[in-house]
């Protein structure tokens, strides 16, 4: 089951490396009522590499470059009502995802649990092997950094969409 961190719990054990960050949160808090999205990592590019995989749209922009010996992280934004397929980050050691919400406000479910509410500041913590989805409310941009957790034989296997019938049932 994934972890859930709320901001107060987060930064409760990490005061001084996190006031950076948590300065430039409230600086950007209020980036989606003026009609810039991404928040302070920006919005990116199209992600029309994975759009087959997400209902409506959804943005990529990369904070490190996959493959050069460092950790993978990326900015994700999706406009509202979109959301990834259902998926798992395979591995046999090691592995999964972590989301740390920047923006807006958005949806985490795990199969056979409720789904989640995201907002700024909260931290989800995704074991390898765990069949999820993520994506924004209705009426709300979401953004997330998304952390590729290194890991033995890692690899993502996309699933089904979330159908609207189970997003709609969303509050």
């Amino acid at each position: 089951m994934a972890e859930i961190i709320t901001h107060a719990a987060f930064y409760a054990g990490w005061p001084n490396a996190w006031a950076t960050f948590n300065i430039a949160k409230e600086v950007y808090a209020d980036s989606d009522a003026e009609g810039i999205h991404g928040g302070m990592f920006g919005l990116g590019e199209p992600n029309t590499a994975y759009a087959q995989y997400f209902i409506g749209n959804s943005y990529l922009n990369p904070l490190t470059k996959p493959g050069e010996g460092s950790v993978f992280l990326a900015n994700v934004t999706f406009e509202p009502g979109c959301r990834n397929n259902w998926h798992i980050h395979h591995a046999t050691f090691g592995g999964g995802q972590i989301l740390i919400c920047v923006n807006g406000e958005g949806w985490y479910q795990e199969e056979g649990e409720n789904a989640r509410s995201l907002k700024p500041g909260d931290v989800v913590v995704i074991p390898a092997n765990v069949k999820h989805w993520h994506g924004a409310k209705k009426d709300s941009w979401f953004s997330h950094i998304a952390v590729e957790v290194p890991g033995e034989n890692t690899s993502n296997e996309w699933c089904e969409p979330v159908t609207d019938e189970e997003y709609n049932k969303l509050n």
